[in-house]
């Protein structure tokens, strides 16, 4: 394990954890990005469990609305994020994490970004 593959638990702040606004199903989406280019590699979902789970282990943890559950990304795939930093938006309804990804990327299909489509040609 190299120096970036390693989880770091992030401690938050007093008060900041009230800040975060779910929505009327309990969630809140949470954007991914690569903590060395910027890239947005997915938006998946976190209730307050996924949050605290995703502070704590230093590694993101979802809630799957299709299969009402908790995932930890890469648990099954082998391409694991782990947490470098965490905020939340001026509203406090929206997270973004910024990650290192280990593995092949952080889409399902094997893309590197969920986001490889585009409209244009």
């Amino acid at each position: 394990m190299n120096e970036m593959t390693v989880a770091v638990p992030i401690t938050p702040a007093a008060g900041t954890l009230e800040a975060v606004r779910y929505d009327d199903a309990g969630l809140v989406p949470a954007i991914v990005q690569d903590a060395a280019s910027g890239a947005v590699l997915m938006l998946a979902w976190m209730d307050a469990e996924a949050l605290r789970r995703t502070l704590a282990t230093g590694r993101t943890w979802f809630w799957s609305r299709s299969r009402q559950q908790y995932w930890c990304k890469g648990e099954t795939s082998g391409d694991r994020q782990f947490v470098r930093e965490a905020a939340y938006d001026c509203d406090g309804d929206t997270l973004l994490f910024r990650v290192v990804q280990e593995g092949r990327g952080a889409c399902h299909t094997g893309e590197r970004s969920c986001f490889f489509r585009s409209f244009a040609d």
